[in-house]
């Protein structure tokens, strides 16, 4: 990752454009953004275009990369406790929270026309068969896996209340609206719309119950998994990137104390896309 800032003290150089207009008639301090790139050529091209602000300074982060460095600069910032606006721009294969990356464009301009999109992320608290308590959070999804060749056995509890006694699966997991058209897809988890305040809650693979094929609940709903035998059928839990080995149990809840904001070109905002994907055959 590399990042690139303008030196010391210059902070506030890149503007956007009302903002801008608004510093020369009131004095108010312009917006100034700060940029991470994944490779070194597109952090080139745009560092001669343009100037920018350190991180610790920046009111907007521009992040040029894939989803998956998309997924790591906002894991970064709700680690750091300094959440600002991102604009993604895509140099991956799907880039599905990025926008279309167009060579010489102004940044600044883009940015100006930019939408903006909150998303709420995941907690998973997961409690180790030695007694750890782990929490991390989850844009994207939370996920419980099998570690070895036999399948996991799982009881899973919505509200308090046992809804599954027994989910024998590889796997299970916890999706939110922007994350519903990742993992929980491909899993056959319900595409959600953004907005919708809903999770998804999707079974891996599920053996027993044979027909059941997950349910779509409130975003405000606390669900827990238990793992059956977890000495026999060792399970992990997944928080988008980040693994917990050997879990016991697990707790997933939505976190309404940080939101990210996501920024999108008008054209092709994050909300068209997750309807679009219905449609992909």
């Amino acid at each position: 990752m590399f990042v690139i800032y303008g030196p010391p003290g210059t902070g506030k150089t890149t503007t956007l454009l009302n903002m801008g207009e608004k510093a020369i008639d009131d004095g108010t301090p312009p917006t100034s953004i700060a940029f991470l790139a994944f490779t070194r050529k597109a952090a080139r091209e745009v560092q001669a275009a343009h100037e920018w602000a350190s991180l610790d300074e920046a009111d907007i982060v521009v992040v040029m990369g894939g989803d998956g460095f998309m997924l790591q600069t906002l894991h970064q910032m709700l680690e750091r406790g300094r959440i600002v606006p991102v604009y993604g721009l895509n140099l991956g294969t799907v880039g599905f929270l990025m926008n279309l990356w167009r060579s010489g464009d102004s940044i600044v301009h883009r940015l100006d026309r930019a939408q903006s999109f909150e998303v709420l992320p995941l907690s998973m608290t997961a409690t180790t068969m030695s007694g750890e308590r782990v929490t991390y959070p989850a844009i994207n999804e939370v996920s419980l896996l099998r570690e070895t060749r036999q399948t996991a056995k799982l009881e899973v509890e919505v509200n308090g209340r046992i809804v599954l006694p027994e989910l024998v699966c590889d796997g299970v997991l916890v999706a939110t609206p922007a994350g519903s058209t990742a993992y929980n897809l491909s899993a056959h988890g319900p595409i959600l719309p953004l907005g919708s305040a809903l999770v998804a809650l999707t079974p891996i693979s599920p053996f027993r119950p044979r027909r059941w094929r997950g349910a779509i609940l409130p975003e405000a709903t606390r669900i827990r998994f238990s793992v059956l035998n977890p000495v026999k059928r060792p399970v992990s839990a997944v928080a988008d990137q980040r693994e917990v080995r050997d879990v016991a149990q697990v707790e997933v809840r939505i976190d309404r104390t940080t939101p990210l904001t996501l920024l999108f070109d008008p054209e092709h905002t994050l909300d068209d896309r997750i309807a679009a994907e219905q449609f992909i055959a």
